[in-house]
């Protein structure tokens, strides 16, 4: 017969409460090693990240600008009279030379008004002609009655020169030689109103020519604006150049003064950039430019600035130096960067995402390690295309992550893998 033994059950008892005991402290333990260690750190892809070292030294800061190539040299042709579009003879994309025909138009009453201007002028010439040979058979008249006047003085003084001698010998009468001086002076009055009536007579003459030489060039200049309008009826190109734009199409009817083509130079074209309101302030003409065709860069400078703004930007042309890129050509897409100033000896850095000029950011720099990223406080000042200059909060050889990070927000360390 077994006897139980009270202190096997004892150490039993004892044994399990030290177990279940020690069990409680290591549960309690972890739980305060867990929470002791905070949140797990997120990861980050290293390959996915934008990340760039803080720089010491000279800073361009520029302006990007999108814009397109225009011509310099343009022409619109417009309609010199109201016409109808008979036939487009080349198509925009063609080649053209001063004297090519782009399109034909018609107006009949363009034609009747060249042909009553060409008989108006004819007629017109003919009456200068008519006019001066009548005015010249007058004139004849003129000097032959002056001429008959001279002779017949003549004559009278030869009489009164014989009367003198007559008288000193009392040969004739007293009142004979009185009379025959009397019939002297009368005579030579009659050879100077002659003389002036020939005299008005040449000059009336000269005028009345003069007026009709007036209407024959007035119904000339005439004639010339009849021409012109009927050889606008056929639009020619004017510039040598490309065939841009056509306004119109056949059979449609234009007015005077109606656009109906544009034609421009491919050789010289300059840069039309669209510059963004809020930066337009600090673009001066003059300013070093460089344009990017996507074929290749080209240098120039901004030539104007437009006073006026445009749905929210304001437009600067820049004159182009040097030779255009191959595929140059009007209307190209461009991208510009107006140099604004240089800044020398900063602290730079790529532009990180949402950053603005004198604004304040937080950025994540990597550690030495170069395996963590701790989030930084920086000042940002000038901002550039793309970098920007750091007052404070980095230095020298510091390197952050530039892109966007809105999705690490409420951490302040990340881990990189």
């Amino acid at each position: 017969m077994d006897i139980a033994n009270p202190l096997i059950k004892q150490r039993k008892r004892r044994r399990r409460l030290i177990l279940l005991g020690g069990g409680a402290l290591l549960v309690v333990a972890g739980i305060l090693g867990v929470l002791g260690l905070g949140p797990a750190l997120p990861d980050a892809d290293r390959s996915s990240l934008w990340i760039d070292a803080v720089q010491s030294g000279d800073m361009l800061s520029e302006i990007r600008a999108p814009g397109t190539l225009v011509p310099r040299d343009s022409r619109w042709l417009a309609a010199a009279t109201a016409a109808q579009v008979e036939k487009i003879l080349l198509w925009p994309g063609a080649q053209v030379e001063p004297d090519t025909p782009l399109l034909r138009l018609s107006n009949p009453e363009v034609e009747d008004a060249l042909r009553n201007a060409q008989a108006q002028l004819a007629a017109a010439v003919a009456d200068v002609a008519a006019k001066r040979a009548d005015m010249q058979s007058q004139l004849l008249d003129h000097r032959a009655a002056e001429a008959q006047a001279q002779s017949d003085y003549a004559s009278a003084k030869i009489k009164a020169d014989a009367d003198t001698a007559a008288i000193r010998l009392q040969v004739i009468p007293r009142v004979q030689y009185e009379q025959g001086q009397i019939a002297l002076k009368q005579l030579l009055q009659r050879v100077s109103i002659e003389q002036q009536r020939v005299a008005a007579f040449a000059g009336n003459m000269q005028a009345q020519i003069d007026a009709a030489q007036a209407r024959v060039q007035q119904q000339r200049s005439n004639l010339q604006l009849r021409q012109r309008q009927a050889d606008a009826l056929q639009v020619r190109a004017g510039i040598a150049g490309v065939l841009q734009e056509v306004a119109v199409q056949e059979g449609a009817q234009v007015a005077e003064g109606a656009n109906l083509a544009r034609v421009a130079r491919l050789d010289v074209l300059r840069a039309r950039l669209q510059v963004p309101e809020v930066q337009a302030k600090d673009v001066a003409i003059g300013m070093p430019v460089s344009v990017d065709t996507h074929n290749g860069l080209i240098d120039g400078k901004v030539q104007r600035v437009d006073p006026a703004v445009r749905n929210g930007s304001v437009q600067v042309d820049v004159d182009l130096a040097g030779k255009l890129p191959p595929g140059a050509r009007p209307d190209l897409s461009v991208d510009g960067r107006i140099r604004i100033a240089r800044l020398q000896n900063v602290l730079s850095v790529g532009r990180p995402a949402l950053a603005h000029a004198d604004g304040d950011l937080s950025l994540f720099r990597l550690d030495p390690s170069g395996d963590t990223a701790t989030r930084v406080p920086v000042r940002i000042g000038v901002a550039s295309v793309d970098r920007v200059q750091v007052l404070r909060g980095l230095k020298a050889g510091d390197r952050v992550i530039l892109s966007d990070t809105s999705q690490w927000d409420k951490y302040d360390r990340i881990k990189l893998k």
